[in-house]
């Protein structure tokens, strides 16, 4: 099959996918126990002023019809007015989203070749006892919780040796690669998890290509063990490694609720946090579809450089 008609099955695939999530946003949203109106306007409102509220925010319509008022505006841009702040949801997701791909990008950028250096290395000198220690280390660091990793560096680089702020707060508007020392320790804590995650990946996938017949073959032919590893047997064995950093790019884009909640850090994640806190519906929907685009968009970008690198996933 060609490239062409695999992708776009796959952006095919994609919005029935997005489909589905905006139908489960809207019902379980409009399922969660309480009423909205009351929890905006207080225990004290009267009837008449609960009732204006629920006829402006078309709480009195039918499901259906809500939805398909909903998603039609959503289409054209317009996630509706904040409950929480009183203000249109499109500029505070979007310079939220800014934050949160600024974070994304940089953690990428650093975890992505250190992990596959790490992985190809471990599994070239598999067995040995840096292959060993390289794996019980990411162990190490993939069971513990986002959360006690970021405690850990809180209480050792802001507390017992205060060389880096314990907190990524910033005024909004303000780009956080204006205050670079801010992101050091939540980007260390992603770093580290992701570090040890793909690492094993790109591990197993480089053992499984080093055992292969061609790359056997390519040994036989006398050509350098350096050349061998990174020419035949990396560029077979990265397809799930991408696919992972696929997946990544969308946790690290808008699942970062932890991590932006435990240092305070104004993106999508500590959105959706307050939204949820606040009985925020509208920030509270767009927050949630725009996560799940990212990570329908990571996976997407994953597949067609899977599909570029190696042909054979093709069929």
């Amino acid at each position: 099959m060609s490239l062409s008609r695999l992708i776009l099955r796959r952006v095919a695939l994609l919005a029935l996918v997005l489909v589905a999530v905006s139908l489960l946003t809207f019902a379980i949203v409009n399922i969660l126990p309480g009423d909205v109106a009351t929890a905006i306007l207080g225990e004290s409102a009267t009837p008449a002023d609960l009732a204006a509220l629920r006829s402006r925010m078309g709480l009195d319509l039918p499901l259906g019809t809500r939805y398909l008022t909903w998603i039609g505006h959503m289409l054209r841009g317009d996630f509706g007015t904040s409950l929480a702040f009183n203000l249109p949801v499109a500029p505070i997701l979007l310079w939220r989203l800014g934050n949160s791909a600024i974070l994304a990008a940089l953690v990428l950028i650093i975890s992505v070749p250190c992990a596959l250096t790490l992985g190809v290395v471990a599994a070239v000198y598999e067995g040995s006892l840096l292959d060993r220690f390289l794996s019980l280390a990411a162990v190490f660091t993939f069971a513990l919780p986002e959360f006690v990793i970021g405690l850990v560096l809180i209480l050792v680089f802001s507390i017992l040796y205060p060389v880096l702020p314990g907190s990524s707060l910033m005024e909004p508007g303000l780009n956080p690669l204006s205050q670079p020392l801010a992101l050091v320790l939540p980007i260390l804590v992603l770093v580290l998890h992701q570090l040890a995650h793909l690492s094993q990946i790109t591990r197993a996938s480089m053992i499984n290509a080093l055992g292969s017949n061609y790359v056997r073959a390519a040994r036989l032919k006398g050509l350098p063990p350096a050349l061998v590893v990174v020419k035949h047997a990396l560029r077979n064995a990265l397809a799930p490694a991408i696919a992972e950093v696929g997946m990544n790019f969308g946790y690290v884009l808008g699942g970062l609720v932890v991590v932006e909640t435990l240092f305070s850090y104004a993106g999508v994640g500590q959105l959706m946090v307050m939204s949820v806190e606040n009985r925020d519906v509208p920030t509270l929907e767009a927050t949630v579809l725009v996560i799940a685009v990212a990570y329908g968009v990571g996976n997407l970008l994953a597949d067609i450089v899977s599909l570029r690198l190696n042909p054979r996933l093709r069929s």
